[in-house]
């Protein structure tokens, strides 16, 4: 028996409380069912302002990301693949959590190869999930950077950010992310500009991520 066949059989003025801890009810089993599968809890955007494609798109994908989340490492090539499927940008932003080791050490070094070009950084940043599990400490994550530019025809310098300049960018990341309500990494959104619907949408599932840029493109009037 559903809701609805319980409730028909309630007088009418019995039913509205009823029906009202339903609500209450089956909204608390969706964050229920959430936990169940492993899917993170919706953020609650404090500060929407990053959440926008960039000048002259229509959607974009906007990402808080830590190099050394193993979740952000599965996410990765699916975001890739979405970018190259669509053409759409790829907005990628660091929120290093403290507890790890070496991934705001990452961003710096992502960081000094978008200094070279933007492509190379995030070629950088595409290779470190990729070798994630084999990267487990800061020695190694210098060991293998080094590697990594001298194959891209680049001699890493002793000290890749002496001024400070790339720290603070990443330190700036991090705090946009406190200021749009991150908790969690990745968090991941698809965002549009001037949509007949929602100005974004955070991908919590990540098999529905298609389907929820194929409904932006929709709202937004185009393919």
């Amino acid at each position: 028996m559903n809701l609805s066949q319980v409730s028909n059989l309630l007088p009418l003025r019995r039913r509205l409380p009823w029906l009202a801890a339903s609500v209450v009810l089956l909204l608390g089993l969706s964050g229920v069912a959430r936990a169940q599968y492993g899917l993170p809890p919706a953020t609650q955007v404090h500060d929407p302002a990053a959440l926008r494609p960039p000048a002259g798109a229509r959607v974009a994908i906007v990402e808080f990301e830590d190099m050394e989340c193993p979740d952000c490492a599965r996410a990765n090539p699916v975001l890739m693949q979405a970018v190259a499927t669509y053409h759409i940008p790829w907005i990628r932003h660091d929120f290093p959590l403290p507890f790890h080791a070496w991934s705001f050490q990452a961003a710096v070094n992502a960081r000094w190869f978008d200094t070279k070009s933007k492509a190379l950084g995030d070629e950088y940043r595409n290779s470190v999930f990729a070798d994630q599990p084999a990267i487990t400490s800061l020695e190694v994550l210098r060991q293998y950077t080094e590697t990594w530019a001298a194959h891209h025809n680049l001699q890493l310098p002793f000290a890749i950010d002496p001024e400070g300049r790339l720290a603070a960018e990443v330190k700036a990341d991090y705090a946009l992310g406190q200021r749009v309500g991150i908790e969690h990494t990745p968090t991941i959104w698809v965002v549009t500009s001037h949509s007949r619907g929602a100005p974004f949408v955070e991908v919590i599932d990540r098999s529905r991520l298609y389907q929820l840029i194929d409904q932006a493109l929709a709202d937004t009037g185009g393919k």
